[in-house]
């Protein structure tokens, strides 16, 4: 028993949890703030640095003849009209996908669905090259004269996007409750405009998220229009490759970076905001008796008849590319071979210093180490940002916390590359000989998904299970461990996936800073389709078969451990 009595001691024992909860949430939050502090926001901030200050003065002589130069507001056109048509395209075929494969149910769905999130998260440089093999003369559709065209770019942006904006569409459509929809059908409305008047507006902002997501991801492409579209077609992101690269021009570089962060930045704050609207109107659809999905059959009306034609035609052209890509890598003189995935384990015609075998394996324990650097930061961040405070300081100081995580998804790969170049090169972050600078590269760009990824997870906990763990005595600690963690397990590893994959085929931020003799496949792909040869192409054919062939097993295991409540990506 204690002498002093219960009371004496419990006073002290309760304000020593809470400082050891409060110094413990603030090491949560300073953590990876100082991450992204020095590998996202420092770079940037070098660049913009790099085009307005010159000789330590502010000098904004070079944004004057950067925006007085034509070829600036054409590459400024060539961005804002390849993302608009690329997210018009996207959406438009991707609703008819998001009602069948959510809204309705027939044998083969769920396959179906994972063959078209899989585009989401191939490498840049694969879709580049199958779109190539099927679009250049010799291959099944060269006669139409679509390689190199702003054609060529626009699909294969649209082959990028088309899975995601069915999921983030479809996880609303397969919830929402469609009585209001049948009572207007009773009242004699068609299918097509009790769709118009009642299912659509529901459908809204879910629809708008998806777009902002899309039309962002559209506007930062850079593998993709780098190989279909060259310096004719080139964007904003291709544009500061081509300065820095090959003109040496880091003055214009860094001026087209400010300028394409303005962009992204417009394109984040409406993302944000239509993101908002979605969660609520999914909330409000999660409150409403569930629906019971429509099973498509002979019976089918006209409406699900060109539903089910659309997606089905989408779905074939999504095949496609890869489809062409793999017959012609096993293809040479007109005969089947095997030889240009044997000619992986040589260096090709001189065009490469180690061989494809060798850059595989770079590549894989350069993801492993982005994957574990992702989740790490990511699932920290989740759970920051899944606190629901009552003060409302405390609440906007989260929000703010939110968009800045979503701001490495936004700024593009190109440019953060760019930055590490310029501002990792001097104590105490001299990392530009250092092995660890890809790893962190590929990092920045997975967290977001991995932010995103959890998120969601951890804010449908009841709060009643940790209150009630809580009041049986677990600290803050274990509740983390016995219940939070382990609801969150499978997104958790469903982020792992998805950020594994995504680092495996980051081309963007890895262009910059790999070395000559440790490239990735990425790198090793690009390069050799800029050496001319048929064995080099044949080769390149091969590698990213085989680069597509892993990232679509990873996003198969990683998608069947899917939970219900999981973000968009």
């Amino acid at each position: 028993m204690d002498p002093d009595g219960p009371g004496l001691t419990t006073a002290p024992r309760e304000r020593g949890w809470t400082a050891v909860r409060a110094g413990a949430w603030a090491l949560a939050v300073a953590l990876p703030l100082a991450f992204l502090l020095a590998f996202f926001a420092y770079p940037v901030a070098a660049i913009l640095a790099r085009g307005v200050v010159t000789d330590g003065r502010l000098d904004l002589g070079g944004f004057a003849e950067v925006l007085a130069d034509p070829r600036t507001w054409r590459v400024v056109g060539h961005t804002l009209g390849q993302a608009a048509l690329g997210t018009g395209l996207a959406v438009g075929l991707a609703i008819p996908g998001a009602y069948v494969l959510y809204r309705c149910t027939f044998p083969g769905r769920a396959l179906v669905r994972g063959l078209v999130a899989v585009p989401f998260v191939l490498p840049s440089v694969v879709v580049g090259v199958a779109f190539r093999s099927l679009l250049a003369a010799g291959g099944p559709l060269g006669a139409l004269g679509w390689d190199r065209s702003l054609v060529a770019v626009v699909a294969a942006l649209v082959f990028f996007n088309y899975g995601l904006v069915v999921r983030v569409v479809g996880s609303v459509w397969e919830r929402l409750d469609t009585r209001a929809e049948q009572a207007a059908r009773t009242l004699g409305a068609s299918p097509a405009r009790a769709f118009a008047t009642v299912t659509l507006p529901a459908l809204a902002p879910a629809i708008a998220s998806a777009a902002a997501l899309v039309f962002l991801f559209c506007a930062t492409a850079f593998a993709v229009v780098l190989v279909l579209g060259g310096q004719r077609y080139a964007t904003v992101e291709v544009e500061i490759w081509l300065q820095t690269t090959q003109f040496l021009d880091l003055r214009t570089a860094a001026v087209l970076s400010v300028l394409q962060l303005v962009i992204v930045a417009a394109t984040l704050v409406v993302s944000g905001r239509l993101r908002t609207r979605r969660e609520r109107s999914l909330a409000l659809v999660e409150a409403r008796r569930a629906t019971a999905p429509l099973r498509l059959g002979a019976r089918a009306c006209a409406v699900d008849r060109v539903a089910v034609g659309v997606t089905a035609l989408t779905v074939a052209a999504l095949a496609l590319p890869l489809g062409s890509m793999l017959v012609r890598s096993l293809r040479q003189d007109g005969r089947w071979t095997l030889e240009h995935y044997v000619a992986l384990g040589s260096t090709g015609d001189r065009a490469l210093t180690v061989t494809a075998w060798d850059a595989a394996a770079i590549s894989l324990r350069t993801a492993t180490d982005a994957t574990v650097l992702a989740l790490a930061v990511g699932v920290v961040l989740a759970l920051v940002l899944s606190r629901r405070p009552r003060r409302r300081t405390a609440r906007r100081a989260l929000g703010a916390l939110d968009a800045a995580v979503m701001l490495p998804l936004g700024v593009s790969a190109v440019t953060v590359g760019f930055g590490f170049l310029i501002a990792l090169d001097r104590p105490p972050l001299d990392l530009r000989s250092s092995l660890v600078l890809i790893p962190i590269a590929q990092a920045m760009v997975s967290i977001p998904l991995v932010v995103r990824t959890v998120l969601p997870v951890l804010r449908a906990i009841d709060p009643r299970l940790r209150q009630a763990a809580a009041m049986l005595g677990a600290g803050p600690g274990r509740v983390l461990w016995t219940v939070e963690l382990p609801m969150a397990l499978r997104s958790i590893g469903l982020a792992a996936g998805f950020a594994f994959a995504v680092s495996l085929g980051e081309f963007g931020a890895t262009s910059f800073l790999a070395r000559p003799d440790r490239p990735t496949l990425p790198v090793v792909i690009y390069r050799l389709l800029g050496r001319p040869g048929e064995g080099n192409y044949g080769m390149a054919l091969a590698a990213s078969v085989l680069l597509a062939v892993v990232v679509a097993l990873v996003m198969t295991t990683a998608e069947r451990l899917r939970p219900p409540h999981a973000g968009e990506w």
